[in-house]
């Protein structure tokens, strides 16, 4: 009873030490963080305990205001001002004051009208409580238009004049693109049939000889030809990004930034490139650190009708033994090893630790999405991957001796030959010394680009018929 009654005069003395607002004190701001991109600009606040937040949008001047409750301004808010890049391109600025006893408000100034959402996330990984603000410009980034000026850059070319409707909204306007600069006074368009439904093969998609007019009311047969007059593009998908650093090798090497550099390494080499005289053009889905959901990533492989879309990640592993790359494609059954349904499960989670704004998607769109897949994709993806594994087999040790399936959630585009490289074992120290080397980086990249020029040859890709 004496020691109850010592221990209550005890904390009655520290309550009266503390005072009112020490004891009223809520969370505590851990860590702060921002990540600039063309495509959205993320503002995260890593707390101990969730945050309770009202904010408000002022559209002229463009600013969004956050007054985050039981909060007390200190070190690490206060960081956050200097930590926005004067290359974002869409935060001008920061302001962070404590605007009353118990609330701190944030301002985000801004350099074009926005859409913003703001969402809390639970515990992950390393993480704890984070309040995320997603700042979309309202004005979208059209990725068919980036590839139409980067082609029209290279070729010095302006597009044609004229009162027709704009590159993003007709069927294909890289398509539309290449054939206006290739017209010649000789000949005429050729039509190609539409494959049969639900086939992505193109061998199903080989259209009959070709027919021209070579006089004023006579046919006549051209021997058939894989020239397409078009651009071919492979989407590039760099692994992870942002607030999700993917595996973590024991020197510290982070797989999204490895798998990042990989991935504009093999851009440049593909930028480079032709089928058959038919210019290549890369799309990354991410081309700096930011974070991208699995599912806009296969979305954006389709908004730019992609031929092919590359998955470029690291992989890792409970112990260092474990080497050697991998390639994998989707499945729409059982994963055909244990292995490859727990790397399938591993890489599914990026959503969870990158941070999702589950509240602003449409579930029912987005799970549909996901699952559509189509046995014709899966065909044309395990032959791409088996081109891919067959040269990355000739510069690096490989971890399984055949293209291993599962449910990927990013390789789940019905109409896209799909497939995820693990480049190597960032979790074994030797591997992940080779991931940092520029010389194992360009043998990597020379073999996943034969790898793809051997899947082309192949598998000739034809003219575009496909919408966006």
């Amino acid at each position: 009873m004496r020691a109850d009654r010592r221990s209550l005069l005890k904390a009655g003395f520290l309550a009266l030490s503390l005072g009112a607002t020490q004891l009223a004190r809520g969370a505590t701001m851990l860590a702060v963080r921002i990540w600039p991109a063309p495509d959205y600009s993320r503002v995260t606040l890593e707390s101990d305990t969730p945050l309770k937040t009202t904010q408000t949008f002022v559209a002229s001047p463009p600013r969004l205001a956050v007054d985050i409750e039981g909060m007390q301004l200190n070190a690490a808010m206060r960081e956050l001002v200097g930590k926005v890049q004067a290359s974002d391109p869409n935060i001008a600025g920061i302001r962070v004051a404590q605007y009353n006893a118990n609330v701190v408000r944030l301002v985000i100034d801004l350099k074009q009208p926005i859409t913003p959402q703001v969402f809390s996330l639970p515990p992950v990984a390393d993480y704890a409580h984070r309040l995320v603000l997603d700042l979309y410009p309202l004005q979208a980034i059209d990725p068919l238009e980036q590839l139409i000026q980067q082609r029209m850059g290279s070729t010095g070319s302006q597009p044609a004049s004229g009162g027709g409707a704009p590159a993003a909204s007709v069927s294909d306007p890289l398509g539309d693109l290449i054939a206006r600069q290739s017209q010649s006074a000789a000949g005429a368009a050729i039509a190609v049939p539409p494959p049969p439904a639900g086939s992505t093969r193109r061998q199903d998609m080989q259209p009959a000889p070709d027919t021209f007019i070579d006089a004023p009311g006579r046919a006549a047969r051209s021997a058939p030809s894989d020239r397409t007059d078009r651009l071919i593009v492979v989407a590039l998908d760099p692994g992870h990004g942002g607030e999700d650093p993917g595996a973590i090798g024991p020197g510290g090497t982070r797989e999204k930034d490895v798998v990042l550099t990989i991935a504009k390494m093999l851009r440049d080499r593909i930028n480079a490139s032709s089928v058959n005289g038919n210019p290549m053009r890369a799309y990354l889905t991410r081309d700096a650190d930011f974070f991208i959901p699995l599912h806009v990533r296969v979305q954006k492989a389709r908004r730019v009708q992609a031929d092919l879309f590359v998955s470029i990640h690291a992989d890792a592993f409970f112990t260092p033994q474990a080497r050697g790359a991998s390639v994998f494609a989707l499945s729409q059954g059982a994963a055909t090893s244990a292995a490859a349904r727990w790397m399938a499960q591993k890489e599914n989670k990026a959503d969870l630790i990158g941070g999702m704004n589950l509240g602003s998607q449409d579930n029912q769109v987005q799970r549909a999405l996901l699952d559509m897949s189509t046995a014709a994709q899966i065909k044309d993806s395990l032959q791409l991957g088996s081109s891919l594994l067959r040269e990355i087999g000739s510069v690096g040790r490989l971890h399984k001796p055949r293209v291993e399936q599962a449910g990927f959630a990013v390789l789940k585009a019905p109409d896209i030959p799909s497939v995820l490289v693990e480049t190597a074992f960032i979790s074994n120290p030797e591997e992940e010394e080779k991931l940092r080397s520029e010389t194992y980086q360009k043998q990597l990249t020379e073999a996943l680009m034969r790898g793809i020029q051997q899947y082309f040859a192949r598998n000739p890709p034809l003219a575009r018929h496909r919408g966006i």
